[in-house]
Parts: structure tokens; C-alpha cells; sequence
């Protein structure tokens, strides 16, 4: 299953906005246009179905309320609405829906105004319900995060689970303790990685190893063997053997790879965990350029011989990325920022750019050149 549309009001950056997903969707936009803050909504969303993880209230109070997740440009007490469309894997008639419109009350404690799911058009649930009206402290729970209530449509629950955020940093994966001594799971910029990677079976783990072994070679054709270990104290490594002038390969551990190294090494797993919606902000950093380019072939590639092919959704400025010929428009979300809020762009729903495209034009240069910001010249102006 995954998400083939969404349709958003009041949410951080966007007042009002709709479009269609499909399974590989590349963000692009200017500086503080809402990347982050769109995939945040995904994240939103797993963040309220996992259950005993504080829910709507939660999730809410993660992003400092109320009043930092509504739009800005959005009158005051406006409510903060999320729609999202699912389709079913292998059943084109197989569609869900899930609708959530949410609030804060006198005591700035979040509170459902909708909540409601259907499937192929027949409704499971609308809330508020009686119960809800006799007992409005049941507002406060999405029926997503009862296990009691959510069983006719616990699928929907799986797959915002699933969704899987990652922004590895090499810092972060070289010293994770510098940056968190306590224990940290499933850390979106790596202070788990290592033991994420290190505690996955070994049959996988081996044969993942094994294929980002042959795509880090291109990167780093030194690159003999990699591995993961742990040292005399228990800590996992990854551990690389690299060919130079000696007659023996010398071993490295991740403190000593470079940050493009890493971040593909990361990049790369990420690809391999999981099989939900994985959310991927600008994977180019510290790559070469040449690497950038290959990026949109390699995760089809490896998406397409996945037992369950994901969805995934990248940001990106990257020109060498958005270059590749077989990006097409449907694959494209451009997010223009204006005084009202931000809108969401599909070269679908522009004749030119869709003409241009269809012509042998690139997304880079028909749509990348669109997102920057103007008034770029004036940059040099305080420095003359």
C-alpha cells in the first residue's frame, strides 16, 4: 500500500494544497519553502499511530503545539486538516481514505474536529460519534492509536508505521554518543545506525552488505571488503578494507571513512530497511557529482528488485540528480513559496513545462530552474 494523494490545510508553510503521489516523488523548492515541513506530515502521521507512543497528543507537542503547526498566513483559530489517499498493492479498485482535522482546546490540549476513514467509498469511521459528544475527552485519541477501535482499519495504521524517515549524518554516525549519551532508537540522523545495522540477521545483513560492497566500489575503488564488528567493548564498527601501496589491505573503521562514503553507505541501507514509505532529504550532500547523477537509476534499481517495491520521496536542489532523462513529470512536486503560504506545483497541471518535458527537456532544466529564489543578485550587495 502507499500514499497516491494528499490534501493539506493549514499545515506549517502550506495554507491550503492537494497532489497526487506517486511511488519515487522528488521535492524541489527554494530555501524554507516547506520540504522538510511536507515530509513532516508523513512523520506526523506514523507519529500517531504507533501504539503506546502518546498519539495525537504526543505528536503535537513534539512539534511545540498547536500554534507552531498551523500556517501562518492562516486566521487564527483555523483547523489543521490532513487527507490522505492509500491504494492497496496488486488491487486497483483496493482504496482507502483517511481524514484527520484537528484543533486545541481552552486548556491548549489537541482535540479531533474530524476524523474519518473509508474504504472504496464505504465509511468505517466518522468522527465526532455519540460516544465522542457524551465523552469529549475522547477527542484527545485518534482512533489510529486504540487498538480497540481500529480494527476494520488497521492496515492504515500499518503503513503510517512503516514510514521511514532518514537524514544520516557521518557525524552523528561516528560519535553518536557525542551527540546523545542515552540510548536512542530508530534515529533518523544515525545515532543507532551502526546497531541497527549490526543486529539485523545476519543473512541479510551479509547479502545487503554484499551489494553496497559493489556500488561503494565505484565511489571508493580502494574499497575491498566491508563489514560490520564490534570492538572489545561491545560497540558495533563498520569496518572497511581498503587496497593500497602494501602488500595487505588496510583496515578502517567509520571514524576514518570520508562523509561521502558514509552518507552513501547510508543512503544505501536505507534502501534495503524497511518496506514502507521512506522519506530522504537532499541523499546528494558530500557526493560527488557523478555519483548525484547515478542516484535516480540506482534507487529505481534496487526498488525494483525489492520483494515490496516502496514509495519513496526525496528533496532535493541537486541539478546532476534531476538531469536523468527518466524522471517523469508525475514524479515531480515543485512547492513555490508566496505571501499566502506555499503552493504545490505539478508540471502535470502546466502545458508548458509538461510540453518541454515531452520534447526531451530534463526536470533540471525546465523545473529545478523555477525554484530559485529571486533576487539572487542582490546577495553580493552588502559586500561591495
Amino acid at each position: 500500500m502507499y500514499v497516491q494523494s494528499l490534501r493539506i490545510e493549514n499545515w506549517k508553510n502550506f495554507q491550503k494544497g492537494s497532489a497526487q503521489l506517486t511511488r519515487r516523488l522528488f521535492l524541489i523548492g527554494p530555501n524554507a519553502s516547506g520540504k522538510s515541513n511536507f515530509l513532516d506530515i508523513f512523520r506526523f502521521l506514523r507519529d500517531l499511530s504507533i501504539p503506546r507512543g502518546g498519539g495525537l497528543r504526543q505528536a503535537v507537542e513534539a512539534r511545540r503545539g498547536i500554534s507552531a503547526i498551523r500556517c501562518l498566513a492562516a486566521r487564527r483559530y483555523s483547523n489543521i486538516l490532513i487527507e490522505v489517499e492509500l491504494r492497496e498493492e496488486g488491487n486497483k479498485d483496493g482504496v482507502w481514505s483517511y481524514r484527520l482535522s484537528f484543533n486545541q482546546d481552552k486548556q491548549q490540549t489537541p482535540s479531533i474536529q474530524e476524523e474519518r476513514v473509508e474504504y472504496n467509498g464505504r465509511v468505517l469511521l466518522d468522527r465526532p460519534e455519540k460516544q465522542d459528544k457524551l465523552d469529549p475527552l475522547r477527542l484527545t485519541q485518534t482512533a489510529l492509536e486504540q487498538i480497540n477501535a481500529n480494527k476494520e482499519f488497521r492496515d492504515i495504521g500499518d503503513l503510517f508505521q512503516s514510514i521511514n524517515y532518514q537524514h544520516l549524518l557521518p557525524q552523528v554516525i561516528r560519535d553518536p554518543q557525542g551527540f546523545s549519551p542515552a540510548q536512542v532508537e530508530n534515529d533518523p540522523f544515525g545515532r543507532d545506525f551502526l546497531q541497527r545495522v549490526e543486529s539485523t540477521p545476519v543473512k541479510f545483513r551479509d547479502s545487503r552488505l554484499g551489494k553496497i560492497q559493489a556500488a561503494l566500489k565505484i565511489a571508493a575503488p580502494q574499497l575491498k571488503e566491508l563489514k560490520v564488528d564490534r570492538d572489545k567493548l561491545g560497540i558495533p564498527h563498520l569496518v572497511g578494507l581498503f587496497e593500497h601501496w602494501r602488500p595487505h589491505a588496510g583496515k578502517q573503521i567509520e571514524a576514518q571513512f570520508s562523509d561521502g562514503t558514509l552518507r552513501l553507505f547510508g543512503l544505501l541501507w536505507s534502501l534495503f530497511e524497511g518496506d514502507g514509505p521512506l522519506l530522504m532529504e537532499e541523499p546528494e550532500l558530500s557526493l560527488h557529482s557523478e555519483v548525484v547523477r547515478h542516484l535516480p537509476q540506482l534507487i529505481e534499481r534496487i526498488n525494483r528488485h525489492r520483494r515490496i517495491k516502496r514509495q519513496i520521496i526525496i528533496s532535493t536542489h541537486s541539478e546532476e540528480m534531476l538531469s536523468d532523462p527518466g524522471i517523469g513529470p508525475e514524479e515531480v512536486l515543485r512547492l513555490e513559496p508566496g505571501p499566502d503560504g506555499t503552493l504545490l506545483r505539478s508540471p502535470l497541471n502546466s502545458s508548458e513545462e509538461l510540453a518541454q518535458l515531452e520534447n526531451g527537456l530534463t526536470v533540471a532544466d525546465v523545473i529545478l530552474p523555477k525554484s530559485a529564489p529571486s533576487g539572487l543578485d542582490q546577495l553580493e550587495f552588502p559586500f561591495k
